[in-house]
């Protein structure tokens, strides 16, 4: 049994997220960053799409009534597609319309004051699809088109946009690194799918851009928000004792 004792990030989406705790992915390096400040949940689940998601959501938000006795989720980042926008008939492709409802309603669930799983201190990213080369990936019984993930990417963009949510547009910021080449994208996709550390840095560096510009309470590398995002227990030197055993005379006495 674990104590509480600060507060999470959580990263929901498909195996682009649950491989991002591979060496140099992007759920590593965030825990580097975050380190003693925010924990760090990988609630990637591989081959899932947004219509399986939501159930998924349901279980592992806590609801309004729950939030007092759980950590805070202080930065949500919701990343699918990849999944979505494999071609008609797989089990796995969703409907681009739908896809962007579904995208929605996950965000909702969390900004809605209606919603039983309303937390208003949660901070969302959401996160494009990276693209696809398809001359890597070699899975006629999986297949993947470059253009339709490019248009599963924009369509994260558009729910961004109307659900003011910023977006980390990491198939622009690949391609875009790869010079504009779907070949060239080898360096930062293993397989043709998922990615490379290479490919995950941008992921990392996208997220933390964002949270520079719109959520700097949450940026752990400026001076004024060390102030704010204290690291958990006080560091060893002088006073570290005291310290020490103040905070355990409080802990005691809300006991």
């Amino acid at each position: 049994m674990a104590a509480i004792v600060q507060d999470v990030i959580m990263l929901v989406g498909d195996s682009l997220t649950q491989r991002g705790w591979g060496q140099g992915g992007f759920a590593q390096l965030l825990s580097e960053v975050y380190c003693r400040k925010l924990d760090v949940i990988n609630r990637g689940l591989g081959g899932y799409q947004t219509d399986w998601a939501i159930p998924i959501c349901e279980q592992i938000f806590a609801k309004q009534h729950e939030q007092h006795h759980v950590p805070q989720v202080k930065l949500l980042t919701i990343w699918y597609g990849a999944n979505d926008a494999a071609p008609a008939p797989s089990p796995q492709h969703v409907p681009i319309d739908r896809y962007k409802t579904n995208l929605s309603h996950i965000i909702q669930m969390v900004k809605s004051p209606t919603s039983a799983y309303y937390s208003p201190e949660t901070r969302i990213i959401l996160i494009t699809p990276p693209p696809v080369n398809t001359k890597q990936w070699d899975k006629p019984n999986s297949p993947r088109v470059f253009e339709t993930t490019r248009a599963y990417a924009g369509a994260v963009k558009e729910v961004g946009e109307k659900e003011n949510v910023p977006v980390a547009d990491v198939w622009t910021k690949i391609f875009d690194a790869a010079g504009r080449s779907e070949e060239a994208c080898e360096k930062y996709l293993n397989d043709g799918l998922h990615l490379t550390s290479d490919g995950y840095n941008i992921v990392f560096q996208a997220i933390m851009d964002i949270v520079e510009r719109v959520y700097p309470e949450l940026d752990p590398t400026t001076r004024e928000t060390h102030a704010r995002m204290r690291t958990v227990f006080v560091p060893w030197g002088r006073g570290y004792f005291d310290a020490v055993l103040s905070n355990a005379e409080e802990s005691e006495a809300s006991a």
